[in-house]
């Protein structure tokens, strides 16, 4: 097959020229080259562009916005010449590179017009990147302008659905809560909306490092990524010019590193409140995966919608035991020492056909899932709900106890569901100089943790053998009472499944269990820490789908550092940007009757086999 692409062809409904399978890089006359020639002539002067399989494509179609700019799309049609629905695609990471542009022809095979767009500033779009900006609506002036461009073309029906993952469904949400009138529904998946994935427990998260490096510019910079010292990158003070480090200037940086409020988002603006999931009527599948590193922000928004938005009736949620690329690629059968079923790989594709069949294309059939449907690792098996988090969960509490001595996993300390009495406090140092390693990439799910668990800076808290299954379905937090001698300081959780054979399996997505003490309340409400005074923390786990089997322990880690998910704190209480002194911290745990720090289980059921 021979695809050819013009800069802006006229999308009329003119005709199409056919290019046919024959007219190959080998096929001449006479040895000429000729019938190349004439193709590649012919398809100069056509407005489209024609797979041998019957596929119309236009490529680098100029879509204008309000202001002027103008933005590239890459545009898939069904073969036959008639009105379609259709699905938008808006990207940082530049259309024409991935995986990405394999779905456009899939849907446009199923009879959807679809469009593949480069968002402002990346790739072969004009303007400015505003993924990096401040003082703007984010990407939803373009999103909305883009959705009634497609509207009024003339191979449009005036129906349009938008899907992506990441940033691309980010955009959706940005989109969205401007209503334009032709938008009917959308498939927002690990959505790294309301600022959520630029820090944990308002710690900043390293590999936004990565991801500023990799949007910078206009082009695809994962292969000069390749080539940087992230080791060094990652160590380099002071933050604020961690960019210059990396030999770029990054303004996005200094504006993640000195937050003046809760509010911002870089991609949505202002993150969604009440008001605006009240203004969104539409339709929506929210795909997650209990490993995703959007996956706290991705809840965050369905709840919203459940809550407070007029088509809450039409929310849809799915939760696969997948990370952060599976949950738009289906998943795997294991993610490192967890073992799923076959029926864990989903074909997310095929879901998303279902669900624009019934609210794009309006088909009768109505879109058979659940309101929410999880997948419990442990028991491994899928359940429906008509609410998350499941109406039937019970709130339970592991409280923490020890005889002071609690460090490492051949320490004194236990799990236990009686409130304690008097009991000594647990002791660790924290040097930010040696932070306890912790997993970036999203592949690293799931790790043995017995390692980290002969550190003395870690603290190891296991329940007794269980005798039945113990299923959680929901949010986990840590309640934890602690002191430090300095100013700041961070302190870390983690749920671990421990088995019969000695292993031991973090549980989670990577980008939880943090707490920035400073920010213990929100970024407005920035506090110092009174030394030695004791604080009470809540530390968010995020959501685990997970059942503990017969034979094994419920086990809780404590620290002060996940290095590099988070900047190791340097304990002075100096502002984080521009400090570069560094302060080993004397860390205080407290579980006695005053201070009951537990953890806590959104317990769903016990003892079913």
């Amino acid at each position: 097959m021979i695809v050819m692409a013009s800069r802006g062809g006229d999308l009329d409904g003119t005709p199409a020229v056919v290019i046919p399978a024959l007219l190959t890089r080998d096929r001449r006359i006479n040895g000429t080259g000729m019938v190349r020639v004439v193709a590649v002539v012919v398809l100069l002067f056509s407005p489209w562009f024609v797979w041998a399989d019957g596929l119309r494509n236009i490529f680098d179609a100029r879509v204008p916005m309000r202001d002027g700019v103008e933005l590239s799309a890459d545009i898939w049609l069904p073969a036959v010449q008639k009105k379609y629905p259709a699905i938008l695609i808006r990207t940082p990471y530049v259309k024409a590179a991935g995986r990405l542009v394999a779905f456009p022809r899939k849907f446009a095979e199923w009879g959807y017009a679809v469009l593949l767009q480069d968002v402002r500033g990346r790739g072969d779009s004009d303007g400015a990147f505003l993924g990096g900006s401040e003082g703007n609506d984010g990407e939803g002036n373009d999103g909305y302008d883009t959705i009634e461009w497609i509207a009024r073309q003339p191979w449009s029906n005036g129906d349009v659905c938008m899907m992506g993952l990441s940033y691309l469904g980010a955009v959706q949400w940005a989109a969205a809560r401007q209503s334009p009138p032709h938008l009917k529904c959308f498939v927002p998946t690990a959505t790294g909306a309301q600022f959520g994935v630029m820090y944990i427990g308002n710690a900043f998260s390293m590999d936004m490092m990565q991801w500023m490096n990799y949007t910078s510019g206009r082009m695809d910079q994962r292969a000069v990524g390749a080539t940087l010292n992230w080791d060094r990158i990652y160590a380099h003070r002071p933050l604020a010019t961690m960019d210059q480090a990396m030999g770029r200037s990054i303004p996005l940086l200094a504006r993640i590193l000195t937050p003046s409020d809760s509010d911002y988002d870089p991609v949505v603006g202002r993150r969604l409140g009440p008001e605006d999931f009240r203004n969104i009527d539409l339709p929506a599948l929210h795909v997650t995966g209990w490993f995703d590193s959007a996956q706290t922000s991705t809840l965050d928004l369905w709840h919203g919608m459940a809550a407070h938005s007029p088509a809450s009736d039409r929310q849809y949620l799915l939760i696969g035991p997948w990370n952060h690329p599976q949950t738009f690629l289906g998943g795997a059968t294991s993610a490192g020492e967890l073992e799923f079923s076959d029926d864990s790989v989903v074909d997310v594709m095929a879901l998303h056909a279902n669900f624009y069949a019934h609210y794009l294309k309006g088909e009768a059939a109505g879109f058979d899932f659940p309101r929410a449907r999880v997948y419990v690792t442990g028991a491994n098996r899928w359940r429906d709900f008509d609410a998350y988090p499941p109406s039937q969960n019970k709130a339970r509490r592991l409280y923490l106890g020890s005889g002071g001595k609690a460090n490492t996993a051949q320490g004194d300390g236990v799990l236990g569901w009686d409130t304690p009495g008097g009991a000594p406090a647990d002791n660790f140092i924290y040097d930010p100089k040696n932070p306890v390693p912790a997993a970036l990439n999203n592949q690293q799910s799931a790790g043995d943790q017995r390692e980290i668990e002969q550190r003395q800076d870690v603290l190891v808290y296991s329940s007794e053998v269980l005798e039945v299954p113990l299923e959680i379905i929901g949010q986990v937090l840590v309640e934890l009472f602690a002191a430090t001698d300095g100013r700041d300081t961070d302190f870390t959780a983690k749920l671990v499944d421990v088995y019969a054979d000695g292993r031991a399996v973090k549980l989670g997505q990577i980008k939880s269990g943090v707490v920035r003490a400073r920010y213990r309340n929100g970024f407005d409400n920035e506090e110092l820490l009174t030394p030695g005074k004791v604080e009470k923390y809540r530390i968010s786990l995020a959501d685990i789908g997970h059942t503990f089997l017969a034979g094994h322990r419920v086990r809780v880690e404590i620290s002060s550092s996940a290095y590099p998910q988070v900047n190791p704190n340097q304990n002075t209480g100096n502002p984080i940007a521009t400090d570069t002194e560094w302060r080993v911290a004397k860390q205080t745990i407290y579980h006695d009757q005053d201070h009951p720090s537990a953890l806590i289980l959104p317990v769903f059921s016990a003892g079913e086999g």
